[in-house]
């Protein structure tokens, strides 16, 4: 009677464990760096909670992917030439390139430049490519173990390879490729497409490698392959994007990383409560521009010592001479727990799709100083919609950037346009988070998006156009026969 309590007691245990998982599959994830890889995260960590099991493809090459550490993603490392020192150079370089150099070229020279840098990492990102798809051991590895789903970041080409050799259906997740081109022609939306001729190179990288005696289907477009999609979840919301038309596998999960401010550290909220009732401004260009050239910090920092308000400012370089009392600078800054704060006024940020979003999602009125990738596109959006004043880097004195904070600060529409978005981002019936993971979790269950109410309309349209052929065809018959009668009789 006791053994056979215990096995009840086991039994009723391991049900108790799966509770909550529902479905617990095997997720496969290509990867990209920064930015991309802290939102990515957090959908993978989701993933994690619900008990699926997550697997990242990584090159050795990483910057933020941290195979070494103890974690409890699985890591399955494409080891390349380089380490990440080597990646963190690269990323200098283009920062660099970005901020400091090319807005001094002219526009062909800027462009010229640019052309070779993205050679240069196109050459990276087909090593990686061509050390997983050729590694026989690696990819049997991941045939056998048998995933369910894969995700991939299609900013680094290569992700929806390996989902076709391996058979896996997969889901891209992405702000936006340049002017949307891969959206439109290979997520086929109905929009002319633009810019193909920059992904020229990475395309026939991948097409070469499409040829691989490795596919069975051998598709043969770089865009075929990576418009077999499942689902695009798109990471902007309907309180960024303004009305356009996309297809039904469009998800759009915008801040899906947001949520509630916790409360700051005690020296940091002594700082900020400091500050009275003008308040504080925080200021970040995020966590790849650590560090500005002498002359514009200090311009930077004399404008922000003529503000009435606390600044807090994210900032690793050499401290300003004209840093005000009223400014202080951090290393890291708790950014979503202080743009969460009643007592923040302003953000000044460089654009990033992540640091808009909190924003957004806690109702602050930005200054946009946008430099290079999505940036200028997001602030545009935010200005648009009556929330951001933009001032150029390159070109801004401290009197540009004085006025654009007082701007945002004083005049009360940025502000209300700020939370009038912020409304609009909470006013949803699912979190932006469990809308990703459902869509995923459908692929893993469903083995693809199945799209059944527009495959019904296609097929009624189609029997309708043969319907109607069918009967002009038996109409023209009986006219005709009766034509011949009514001859034959005369």
């Amino acid at each position: 009677v006791v053994c056979t309590c215990k096995w009840v007691s086991t039994i009723l245990l391991l049900q108790f464990c799966c509770v909550g998982c529902g479905f617990c599959g095997k997720v496969l994830v290509w990867p990209c760096e920064m930015s991309h890889w802290l939102n990515l995260k957090t959908i993978l960590e989701e993933l994690l909670q619900r008990r699926h099991e997550v697997t990242i493809l990584t090159s050795s090459q990483t910057f933020l992917v941290d195979y070494h550490k103890p974690s409890a993603f699985n890591f399955e490392v494409i080891f390349v030439s380089g380490n990440q020192e080597d990646a963190e150079k690269s990323i200098n370089y283009f920062l660099d390139l970005a901020v400091n150099i090319m807005p001094t070229l002219s526009l062909w020279e800027s462009a010229k430049l640019f052309q070779n840098f993205f050679l240069e990492a196109t050459e990276q990102f087909e090593e990686v490519c061509r050390k997983a798809v050729y590694n026989e051991s690696l990819m049997e590895k991941l045939r056998e173990t048998k995933y369910d789903v894969m995700v991939i970041d299609p900013v680094l080409s290569c992700g929806e390879l390996v989902a076709e050799l391996l058979g896996i259906p997969f889901v891209n997740t992405i702000r936006l490729f340049m002017g949307n081109t891969i959206e439109r022609y290979c997520g086929q939306l109905p929009v002319v497409y633009l810019l193909m001729c920059l992904f020229s190179k990475q395309a026939k990288c991948v097409l070469t490698l499409l040829k691989s005696s490795f596919s069975p289907r051998r598709p043969t477009t770089f865009c075929e392959s990576m418009g077999k999609a499942e689902i695009w979840l798109i990471q902007t919301y309907w309180d960024f994007e303004f009305p356009r038309p996309y297809l039904p596998n469009f998800e759009f999960v915008g801040g899906l990383h947001c949520k509630p401010a916790k409360p700051l550290p005690k020296e940091m909220e002594d700082f900020v409560q400091s500050s009275g009732e003008d308040g504080v401004v925080v200021f970040s260009l995020g966590s790849m521009v650590k560090n500005l050239r002498e002359e514009r910090a200090n311009f930077i920092a004399s404008a922000l010592a003529q503000l009435p308000q606390k600044v807090l400012w994210r900032y690793k370089g050499k401290k300003p001479a004209t840093l005000g009392a009223n400014t202080r600078i951090f290393d890291w800054l708790p950014q979503n727990d202080l743009l969460g704060h009643p007592k923040t006024k302003a953000f000044i940020t460089h654009g990033g799709t992540n640091g808009i979003y909190e924003a957004i999602y806690h109702g602050i009125p930005m200054v946009g100083i946008p430099m290079f990738a999505d940036q200028p596109d997001n602030i545009a959006h935010m200005k648009a919609k009556g929330a951001a004043v933009e001032v150029n880097f390159n070109t801004m004195t401290s009197a540009d950037l004085l006025s654009a904070l007082r701007t945002v600060i004083y005049q009360p529409s940025y502000k209300e346009n700020a939370m009038r978005l912020s409304r609009i981002h909470h006013d949803q019936p699912i979190k932006p988070l469990d809308r990703a993971v459902f869509w995923i979790e459908f692929v893993m269950r469903h083995k693809g998006y199945h799209s059944l109410d527009v495959i019904g309309f296609l097929l009624a349209c189609v029997a309708t156009a043969i319907f109607m052929v069918t009967k002009c065809c038996l109409f023209s018959c009986q006219k005709i026969v009766k034509t011949g009668k009514k001859k034959k009789r005369e």
